[in-house]
């Protein structure tokens, strides 16, 4: 099977900026290459959007990656979510009306995204990824959502003539021709984003329900992947703080937010380094023997150095009025709240500060770099 190298970016919101910090290291690591390094492109939520992008510039990986670092460092919030006044007001009145029951329409959302779907619409030429495949440049790149109904976790993929999707507990791949509603289904962050109705069922976001976030890069052909997290997974500054003080609604959202975005990738990132080591353990005659088809996958992962939500606390005061007029009754902008606010500030700002974090990052594991891409031609 021919070694191909996938990139696998999770989700979250605003914290998705991370990831793009990450690829520009790459770029400047690997000599500002033409060619696309990451024949396999998996993304989930806000990644999803950035591996798409990268999918429609697989013929000049450079190019796509400075298709990202030219939007992201000029987001704001408006490009994202409505932040008019009226809209802002119109979706509090539905939500209150529905809570005191004097309405039995179910709100949709807390922020209406058809920015987003403008601006993707605008920039994203879907067209172009089977072109791609068709020239070599790319071998398959996936987006996952998740099914409100079925609660199955669903990778919806693009790839070469010979890719089959597969079925697993509670997960399954899907070929499909990518377009604009799998990403915005993907990216749908739960009660702030309207779910998207794809094929005969509403899903939302990809990383809620999701076991196994590196396995569609794995079903796809992968033989290494370079994982980018978008929280911090090592363990530092975890010591029981003591607290007399009944957590803000901010708080709780935040944490319900950190364990659909960061705990499946840290038990799927042990899961992975169990089954590798295992495998050294096993003479490749006998896996051949009990017809096993398992292999060791190199895995290089990159996350946050910083907590992300401490950054995000630094720059809250520039979320737009009417959103901080609406989240200041849940204690979002106090310091203990910064965790939601950090999957919403999309403002340039924050977004660069994120950018800049992700190169240093990267930079700092040059030679891990170097060594997974040790077989790589640009």
């Amino acid at each position: 099977m021919k070694a191909r190298a996938g990139l696998v970016l999770t989700g979250g919101g605003a914290r998705a900026a991370y990831q793009v910090g990450v690829v520009k290291a790459v770029r400047d690591i690997l000599g500002n290459p033409v060619k696309n390094p990451f024949p396999i492109l998996c993304g989930t939520s806000a990644g999803a959007i950035n591996a798409t992008t990268l999918a429609v510039y697989a013929d000049d990986f450079s190019r796509g990656v400075g298709n990202l670092l030219e939007v992201w460092e000029n987001m704001h919030c408006h490009h994202v979510y409505r932040t008019d006044l009226p809209r802002i007001m119109r979706s509090g009145a539905r939500w209150l009306r529905a809570m005191l029951l004097l309405s039995r329409d179910n709100p949709v959302s807390l922020l209406d995204n058809s920015p987003l779907r403008e601006m993707l619409e605008r920039t994203l030429a879907f067209e172009r990824i089977q072109d791609h495949i068709d020239a070599g440049a790319l071998y398959a790149v996936s987006v996952t959502a998740s099914g409100y109904t079925t609660g199955q976790s669903v990778s919806f993929f693009q790839g070469g003539s010979g890719l089959e999707g597969w079925e697993r507990n509670q997960r399954i791949g899907a070929a499909v021709s990518l377009k604009l509603d799998y990403l915005l289904a993907s990216s749908a962050l739960p009660f702030i984003f309207p779910a998207v109705k794809v094929h005969r069922e509403y899903f939302g976001d990809g990383s809620v329900r999701q076991i196994a976030p590196i396995s569609p890069a794995l079903h796809l052909g992968a033989d290494r992947v370079l994982v980018v997290g978008t929280g911090r997974q090592t363990g530092v500054d975890t010591a029981r703080a003591r607290s007399n003080v009944y957590p803000s609604v901010a708080q709780i959202a935040g944490h319900a937010l950190n364990s659909i975005f960061l705990d499946g990738l840290s038990v799927d990132l042990e899961r992975l380094e169990r089954i590798n080591r295992t495998l050294t353990l096993i003479p490749p005659e006998k896996l051949a023997e009990a017809n096993l088809p398992l292999r060791p996958v190199k895995v290089l992962f990159i996350s946050p150095s910083q907590p992300i939500e401490r950054i995000a606390a630094r720059f809250v005061h520039e979320l737009p009025a009417t959103i901080r007029f609406i989240l200041r009754p849940t204690g979002a902008l106090n310091r203990s709240g910064s965790n939601l606010v950090s999957y919403l500030l999309f403002e340039e700002s924050f977004c660069r500060t994120l950018i800049d974090l992700g190169y240093q990052d990267t930079i700092g594991q040059e030679q891990e770099v170097r060594d997974f891409f040790k077989d790589f031609e640009g």
